[in-house]
């Protein structure tokens, strides 16, 4: 490719942007590829939050499913049962909250779901049931899980009483108190494994796959 033509390709965005203005505007208020994550996301560091988690009872409540249910956490059976906590899942006709990407362990909640959407058998075979919990009401989660096409329950702390029991560590953004992300493995109504923090989200549930395989029951 010659100089002019490799010139003329890299003018064609501001070139864009000057002859057609509006349609440069309508390009970057495009919404995001939630199945995917941007490259360069910062990495969440470990702060300690959820160091005191390891062996506490998981508390006797019940929270709002998208099974139009109520589960209660405390009292299932499952050899095993893995609840990822997640802050928040985009959706497609709505823009993310300004600097989302910018927040360590913010994005992904999407592909962390299709991660443990797709592996949900494997982690039956492993004889673990998984549920989703966000801060999202559960109007808001039955539209992801029927988008998505999740085959399992997320449940709804929308009144932080999951996150409050447990003290769970959180953020805030444009006034909403969201989940950090982690997961729990609980055995006997005992939280007995902690991933926190999550990085990269869209590997995670084969991270819980591995953990698994090693710790069979």
């Amino acid at each position: 490719m010659d100089t002019f033509s490799r010139r003329g390709l890299l003018g064609l965005p501001l070139a864009l942007a000057l002859k057609h203005p509006l349609a440069a505007i309508a390009q970057s208020n495009q919404p995001p590829n939630l199945n995917a994550l941007p490259p360069n996301l910062p990495r969440p560091k470990d702060d300690g939050a959820a160091r005191h988690l390891k062996g506490l009872a998981i508390p006797d409540l019940a929270l709002p499913s998208t099974s139009n249910r109520l589960v209660n956490l405390a009292k299932l059976t499952a050899p095993r049962i893995v609840v990822y906590c997640y802050p928040m899942t985009g959706r497609p006709d709505r823009p993310l909250p300004a600097g989302w990407d910018d927040i360590p362990g913010a994005r992904g909640c999407t592909p962390e779901t299709c991660g443990f959407r797709d592996h949900h058998k494997d982690l039956a075979r492993l004889r673990a049931d998984v549920y989703g919990v966000s801060t999202q009401s559960t109007e808001y989660q039955q539209e992801m899980v029927e988008r998505l096409e999740v085959p399992f329950e997320v449940l709804s702390d929308e009144r932080l009483a999951f996150t409050k029991a447990l003290r769970l560590p959180t953020f805030s953004v444009e006034g909403m108190t969201l989940s950090k992300r982690l997961t729990l493995v609980v055995r006997g109504g005992r939280v007995e494994k902690v991933f926190y923090p999550v990085f990269p989200p869209d590997k995670h549930a084969e991270e819980v796959i591995a953990w698994l395989k090693t710790h069979q029951v």
